[in-house]
């Protein structure tokens, strides 16, 4: 079954999920932020299947996140390692790992990110880089609608809005 293509929609956020795939694929990038890029560390470490690991590193190259190193020339064995767009995606995976813990972490298991230099836990926040300032409600989205030369800006936080706008 093939899925529906967002690569044509206006929405970055539409594009980004087209060009992850699935899953399988976020997974795949986690494990090569740990530190992992051989098919054979790929399998153990998740337990995928080889046809569908196959399948979703050739995406993951060709859409750019990834690049495929020969390591081995008899026999041919290769190693994957992120590129610059791939490396990009750090904070998405990081910010994943965060509300993961929050809502979706086995019990008393949380994963931590760690300052090496103290110990302690790194305590994550989204921050406009320009000015220090944390991400809140001043902030908005700004969006260009299907409706000709119309911006519109959205709060970004699902809360259900009366009719005065409060």
């Amino acid at each position: 079954m093939r899925r529906t293509s967002f690569e044509e929609m206006a929405c970055p956020v539409a594009r980004t999920a087209d060009m992850l795939g699935d899953s399988w694929s976020v997974l795949i990038l986690r494990e090569v932020f740990y530190g992992h890029h051989r098919f054979d560390e790929f399998v153990t470490e998740l337990g995928i299947a080889s046809n569908t690991l196959t399948r979703r590193l050739a995406e993951l190259v060709d859409r750019g996140l990834l690049e495929k190193r020969p390591y081995s020339e008899k026999p041919p064995r290769f190693e994957y390692v992120l590129t610059p767009k791939g490396r990009d995606f750090r904070p998405v995976m990081l910010t994943m790992l965060n509300w993961g813990n929050r809502h979706a972490a086995l019990k008393g298991k949380p994963m931590r990110l760690i300052d090496t230099e103290t110990g302690e836990p790194v305590e994550l926040q989204l921050i406009d880089a320009r000015t220090g300032k944390a991400i809140g409600p001043q902030h908005k989205v700004e969006r260009r609608s299907a409706a000709p030369r119309r911006v519109e800006l959205f709060d970004f936080d699902g809360e259900v809005k009366n009719e005065a706008g409060a």
